[in-house]
């Protein structure tokens, strides 16, 4: 609760700042109405550092204002404090305006991230009478694009990529009035005044047609791949019930095995196909609507190589208008798979010249959009675990929402690794997490992640006064750090990942600390992923890890799990343990001079650098049960062994407790 403190009558008036997540989610409308209800004069503007609020009355009735202003703050705000001292000039009696942002930050102001289409928005949409029937960029300020469309703060419509779109009359009218939904919403629009859809074929030329999405569904329909523009990126989309459109689609991109996400046209759909917990049904349903990893399950509307040798697939619901309005249609299929569209190490495409350009030789269609994507974001990833959700990937939806933290932080950069990288900016008790960037193995994933940097920095207006990153010297992410001349520190990789835990849960330490991933840049000269570690914010004690393997060839035993079988067999028998003899049978399906010359390397601890990861372990038990002998995308052989463990524990399909 807010204490309030206004107890002298002669106090009538308190100057108010509110920070956390307060602007694009109809905040100020919410002020302006409550100062109506209780009879406040004054004014509330949008800063750099949060929402101002000038309020004066009644002592009493200040109370109640200030009591309201937490307790009934709209669905997306998120009040991260409440500052207030009395004012000190005058105030202009009987009415209260909302007055023009102010630039100017100290970090502090929340930018919300995209929301799904909300329901009062989706029975606009679908309603033959509303003059927005069919508009595919339908919004209001519960939902829809906020974070891939802001440029800089205060959010304004003017820093955001809805600027070049003037407001026609009516929907000026809407964002001015204080009883409307739409009152101040930035990315107002409708079919006279904002952005349209557009229809291409994969050579770059505009098809010209009375309905691009109708032409989109009829497309999916006859099993053809299309590039579809949504919010944060391109998807390419597939029918998800079509072995051949899925074995296309594969065949393009290069991802001969790689699960594949899934959107189904609504939640009845879901449970047609699969057996949901609450919570999981609440986390496909959620403002977020990330994908959900869900338990397997046969059906004819999903064809059986959406996910070769997993037993869950990564299942979401429609998020935007297009993707509603795409379902809607006679013979669109009901479930579509929806995959980043990029080519595969690159980031997703976020501009309709890219997309013709780099997915000319993947998608048949394209269905474009004119607004501008600001931000390059991918959808998130969750799975529920014993009732609650755990993130896996943390992007749309989910950013840039700060982590808050009950410790003070500098100005600063934490950089990130090398795998599945993301970055993160913190100032006071806020940690701005960047969306999910990806592997920083080439250059265009590189760019991506310093015009992110560039980009959080610029929205939040932050500059770091010092950076950290990995122990590790030959990350990009570590080169980075390096070239921003800088106090660095360099942090061992799993006592980040140990703190990384303790501040999504407030602690201090110490903790005991159990830590297991595919690699990390071991102090001692190994490469560590199997650790038990005591640890605390700034320092970290290895208690015990895995028995330590070698990892013949370096880098190339990761993607080639036999490599690891041998190595796991070799520490444990020694060179007997590799002979034809007692080799297991899965293993002699390898040539024997490749594997006479790991034995060779093994012996004589040529380029067989030692590590204690538990991702190479599962590799060595994958390969040698004869389950995945060559990866064709990262974690393969675990995922895999991890599916058979749970079918021959007889909890394939129940992973809810």
């Amino acid at each position: 609760m807010i204490s309030l403190n206004i107890k002298k009558p002669e106090q009538t008036g308190v100057e108010i700042l509110i920070r956390g997540t307060v602007q694009g989610v109809g905040f100020r409308p919410f002020v302006y109405n409550l100062a109506s209800r209780f009879g406040i004069s004054g004014t509330v503007s949008n800063t750099g550092d949060g929402v101002v609020i000038t309020a004066a009355a009644r002592n009493d009735r200040l109370c109640a204002f200030l009591e309201a202003l937490e307790n009934e703050a709209p669905p997306l705000a998120r009040i991260t404090s409440l500052e207030k001292h009395p004012l000190s000039g005058p105030v202009n009696q009987g009415s209260f305006d909302i007055i023009a942002s102010v630039s100017g930050s100290s970090g502090n102001t929340a930018i919300p991230p995209d929301i799904a289409l909300c329901d009062d928005c989706l029975r606009e949409l679908l309603d033959p009478h509303d003059r927005r029937f069919h508009y595919p960029f339908i919004n209001c300020t519960n939902c829809g694009p906020r974070f891939t469309i802001i440029e800089t703060i205060p959010y304004d419509r003017a820093k955001t990529s809805m600027k070049v779109f003037p407001m026609c009359a009516d929907c000026e009218a809407e964002y001015l009035d204080p009883a409307n939904r739409r009152f101040h919403a930035q990315p107002n629009a409708c079919a006279l005044c904002g952005p349209h859809i557009s229809w291409y074929d994969r050579s770059g030329r505009p098809i010209l047609c009375n309905d691009p999405i109708r032409e989109a569904a009829l497309a999916l329909m006859q099993g053809k791949i299309i590039a579809l523009r949504g919010l944060g990126g391109f998807h390419l989309a597939a029918d998800a019930s079509s072995m051949t459109a899925i074995a296309l689609l594969r065949i393009r991109k290069g991802r001969p095995a790689k699960p594949l996400a899934v959107m189904m046209s609504d939640i009845d759909m879901v449970k047609q196909c699969f057996a949901l917990s609450p919570a999981e049904e609440q986390q496909l349903l959620a403002p977020e609507h990330p994908i959900v990893l869900l338990a397997s399950a046969h059906s004819a509307m999903l064809a059986s190589n959406l996910a070769p040798g997993i037993d869950e697939i990564g299942i979401m619901l429609p998020y935007t208008p297009l993707h509603h309005l795409l379902f809607q249609l006679p013979g669109c299929p009901k479930a579509l798979v929806m995959t980043s569209g990029n080519v595969s190490g690159s980031p997703i495409c976020t501009s309709n010249e890219d997309a013709l350009n780099c997915l000319a030789e993947i998608a048949d269609f394209f269905l474009l959009h004119n607004r501008e994507i600001v931000t390059r974001v991918d959808d998130s990833v969750c799975r529920v675990v014993s009732g609650r959700t755990r993130l896996l990937r943390r992007a749309r939806g989910y950013v840039p929402s700060p982590v808050m933290v009950p410790w003070g932080l500098p100005p600063i950069i934490g950089c990130g690794a090398g795998l599945k990288s993301t970055f993160c900016l913190g100032r006071n008790h806020s940690a701005f997490l960047s969306q999910h960037i990806g592997d920083l193995f080439n250059l265009a994933s590189y760019d991506f992640y310093t015009e992110s940097i560039t980009n959080l920095k610029r929205v939040f207006e932050i500059e770091p006064e010092a950076v950290a990153c990995d122990l590790h010297p030959d990350y990009l992410s570590s080169h980075y750090a390096t070239s921003l001349a800088l106090p660095v520190y360099r942090i061992q990789h799993h006592h980040a990942h140990a703190v990384a835990v303790m501040a999504e849960h407030g602690l201090h330490g110490p903790v005991l600390a159990v830590v297991m991933d595919g690699t990390g840049y071991g102090p001692d000269g190994t490469i560590w992923g199997g650790e038990i570690l005591q640890a605390d914010l700034t320092s970290y004690s290895r208690l015990g890890h895995l028995s330590r393997l070698q990892l013949p060839g370096g880098d190339a035993a990761s993607g080639e799990p036999w490599r690891m079988a041998l190595s796991a067999l070799f520490n444990t028998y020694g060179e007997e343990g590799l002979s034809d003899k007692r080799l297991p049978t899965p293993l002699l399906q390898i040539a024997a001079e490749r594997r006479e010359t790991i034995l060779s390397m093994m012996v004589n601890s040529f380029n067989t650098p030692l590590t204690s990861s538990c991702g190479r372990l599962f590799d060595a038990v994958a390969a040698i049960l004869g389950i995945r002998q060559i990866l064709s995308y990262e974690g393969q052989a675990a995922m895999e062994l991890e599916a058979l463990a749970r079918k021959a524990a007889g909890t394939a399909g129940n992973r809810h407790h």
